[in-house]
């Protein structure tokens, strides 16, 4: 019997059985185990959250016992390979546990728990962590970022959606009901019209005297009007089973264009933090190739379904009613097959499972490649780049092969099974007709309809394989659909002109559990105002822009615009009066023109060059063969890094933003086209706010104040003038850059002298 994995509710409720405890250590709050002692051996161990004290066991023994109240912080540390968790009192740090990769997410988890249970007294209910990564039904483990078990999945539920969605092309489907209703009488007239050519003309005794005799030509005509009405069949048959193929094409092509566009529409939805948990290929790969493939289903397999079930129920009623002996002979074998099929299902639908997984690896990389194509060539790792893709292709290559071995195991064994009934048929008839107590042409019948039996039945033996496939990409798409967004617009989220007055309040927030990259941020920024955040690589610059744009929420704290939190404005108010140049600049593949204009659809030409003039873009533009018209590649690869940032400030400028964001804008601009830029900033942030980020200090003399973040925090606020005179972080960073400036002015000097 298969092991049943628990679930992580089961796991702790066990956990905790086993663990002593006193009760003056109050409530029990949660548990967890790790798996490194503190020598970093591997061993059982566990950890004991209550409302008084943290308690750390090793193989069931007492290691550390901290009391919570006591400890200034704590801190949740990656290692090589492992992590830990640490505890910082008067004293200093103690270790509470270590733990192998595989436990870090739960580790950093509680570590942030902890954190704010210290600071709130409040601790998030294990509900609210987000960690199951098995099936809350079976128990199985989900796989890589999927949310929904493939066994588990309510598939009765989503096919339903699928024809609910089907109801625009209802006709369609109607008129493909009832063209399947003529081509199924027409396929049972045929075995019958078929009997009487061959009773009638083929195998009749007064057909063959009449021919000796030479009186043919008596029943000439009958035989005639026989063969006409079987091709009449057959051309009827052909024609009514493409007006189907039609009719159930409109349909099928309709539904899976709706239901691409409605995946499409939910991954636009999503935050960027859902977003980006699963590639770019994967998404892709649901977006075109599931779909796809569910098309395929609907379209091409789905009436075979239907028309084989029917086939089967139909005929074998004709031929029980016909003989029901020899029905019940050649049905013999599909119960057993029917058994057969039972036992593999569950093993196809893990195999489909595996190489959909393998499938989507590939098309990442894949897509990584292609992305990064210049990043490649211009480091000459193509042979790199084509091993690792090699590598991705042969594992679903691999994957592939042993599903394929295995289907071609199975299915001759259920082929062989099935075809006993043929075997059955063979001895029955040939024992009739050579006993005369069956006509030639009723075994021509009964044969017919036989082949049309076993049609459908071959089927059975094929369904495990299409359905386990098809159940697969139709679960993965509704993995998409049904997955709710962590950022959305309330009921009565509010609509309104943002005058640009942002208050930021004790904001905390962390891209993964327990490691916080901003941490109780506390900012004011009136109307007008021009703030720089300036700060060391990595302090949290773009993260607070990210925050303040809503990309993400913050897990503590708030940002409010006008007196108003972000989570009570629309996503659409917000975003329609904020405008971004990022740092990574991104162009779509189209005319200069178009790109600039994408801000504000429908604009007039002239408001397009005043943004174009005011970024300093229109002199290049107009340098280009084509000028605005000019077509550039996908991410604008053949223009330069400047010209792209230039149409980048643009686009943003043509937005006519109330608050403007500037993450490095300039940081691809030459001194010269930097200071054209700055000069033009300066009168268009007037009456607006600004946010900006620069690499080059200097281009915050003029901000209104600076922020200067360390360590996620605000370490330093102020003009330029206050914060040079200060000389702490700030007055580093710009003496430091003043000394590189001076060191490459006199390279450059040198390399000039030297030529």
């Amino acid at each position: 019997m298969k092991k049943q994995l628990l679930t992580p509710e089961k796991k702790r409720e066990k956990l905790i059985k086993r663990l002593p405890y006193d009760n003056d250590d109050g409530v029990i709050i949660t548990a967890f185990s790790h798996d490194i002692d503190e020598n970093g051996e591997l061993a059982d161990g566990a950890v004991m959250i209550t409302e008084k004290y943290v308690t750390s066991y090793i193989d069931g023994k007492l290691i550390s016992k901290i009391t919570i109240s006591d400890c200034e912080k704590f801190d949740y540390r990656m290692l090589v390979g492992a992590c830990e968790l640490t505890a910082t009192d008067k004293e200093g740090e103690h270790l509470i546990c270590r733990a192998s990769a595989s436990e870090c997410e739960m580790i950093a988890k509680n570590a942030h728990r902890l954190q704010m249970y210290k600071e709130t007294g409040k601790y998030t209910p294990d509900s609210e962590l987000k960690i199951v990564t098995v099936c809350p039904k079976c128990g199985r483990e989900l796989k890589g970022r999927n949310t929904v078990c493939v066994k588990c999945a309510d598939k009765k539920s989503m096919f339903l959606r699928l024809f609910k969605m089907s109801l625009p092309y209802k006709w369609y489907i109607i008129g493909s009901i009832v063209l399947f209703a003529a081509g199924f009488a027409l396929s049972l007239v045929g075995p019958y019209v078929n009997k009487l050519l061959v009773d009638g003309y083929i195998d009749n005794a007064a057909v063959k005297e009449a021919a000796r005799s030479g009186g043919l030509s008596t029943v000439i005509g009958g035989f005639l009007l026989t063969i006409l009405l079987m091709v009449l069949l057959r051309i009827g048959s052909s024609v009514i089973t493409s007006l189907r193929n039609l009719a159930v094409m409109q349909a099928g092509t309709g539904l899976i264009v709706d239901l691409r566009s409605l995946v499409f529409e939910k991954i636009q939805q999503l935050s960027v933090k859902k977003v980006s948990r699963r590639t770019s290929g994967e998404l892709m790969r649901r977006v075109t190739g599931d779909t796809a493939m569910i098309e395929n289903f609907v379209v091409g397999q789905m009436p075979n379904i239907v028309t084989q079930a029917v086939l089967l129920v139909a005929v074998g009623i004709i031929l029980f009613i016909y003989d029901p002996f020899l029905a019940f002979l050649i049905l013999i074998p599909v119960p057993l097959c029917l058994f057969l099929i039972y036992l593999s299902n569950e093993f196809f639908r893990t195999i489909y499972g595996r190489q959909w997984e393998a499938e989507a690896r590939s098309g990442s990389v894949l897509f990584d490649i292609f992305s990064g194509i210049r990043v490649v060539k211009a480091y000459r790792t193509e042979k790199k780049e084509h091993d690792r893709f090699d590598k991705a292709a042969a594992e679903e290559r691999d994957i592939s092969i042993k599903n394929e071995t295995m289907f071609n195991v199975v299915d001759p064994i259920i082929m062989f099974v099935l075809n006993i009934g043929s075997l059955f048929l063979m001895y029955y008839t040939g024992s009739k007709i050579l006993g005369r107590t069956m006509t030639l042409g009723d075994a021509a019948m009964l044969s017919t309809y036989v082949t049309l039996i076993y049609g459908p039945i071959d089927w059975i033996a094929y369904l495990p394989r299409l359905l386990s496939n098809t159940i697969t990409r139709v679960v993965k798409v509704f993995d998409i659909i049904d997955e709710k967004p962590d950022i959305a617009d309330k009921a009565d989220a509010q609509n309104f002109d943002i005058n640009g007055d942002i208050e930021i309040n004790d904001l905390s927030f962390g891209y993964d559990e327990g490691v916080d990259v901003l941490k109780h941020i506390n900012l004011s920024i009136k109307k007008g105002d021009m703030v720089g955040i300036v700060g060391r690589s990595g302090v949290g610059k773009s993260t607070l822009i990210n925050l303040i744009m809503r990309m993400y929420d913050p897990d503590g704290g708030s940002i409010k615009i006008d007196g108003v939190d972000l989570c009570d404005i629309s996503q659409s108010c917000l975003r329609s009066q904020i405008g971004v140049v990022l740092q990574e600049t991104f162009l779509f593949k189209g005319t200069i023109y178009d790109n600039i204009a994408y801000a504000k659809p429908g604009c007039d030409p002239e408001t397009v060059l005043a943004a174009s003039k005011a970024a300093g873009a229109h002199g290049f533009i107009m340098r280009l063969p084509d000028g605005y018209d000019t077509v550039i590649g996908e991410n604008g690869h053949t223009l330069s890094g400047g010209e792209r940032q230039r149409i980048s400030i643009a686009r943003a400028l043509l937005h006519d933003p109330k608050i403007l964001i500037l993450d490095e804008a300039t940081a691809s601009l030459d001194t010269e086209t930097e200071k054209n830029i700055q000069d033009t900033l300066q009168k268009l942030i007037k009456d607006r706010t600004t946010i900006a980020i620069a690499h080059r200090l200097s281009t915050l003399r003029n901000a209104t104040f600076l922020v200067v973040l360390d360590k996620g925090t605000v370490a330093e606020t102020g003009t330029h003038e206050e914060l040079m005179r200060k000389k702490g972080i700030y007055y580093g960073l710009v003496m430091a850059q003043r000394q590189m400036s001076s060191r490459n002015k006199k390279l450059n000097l040198q390399k000039a002298n030297s030529i």
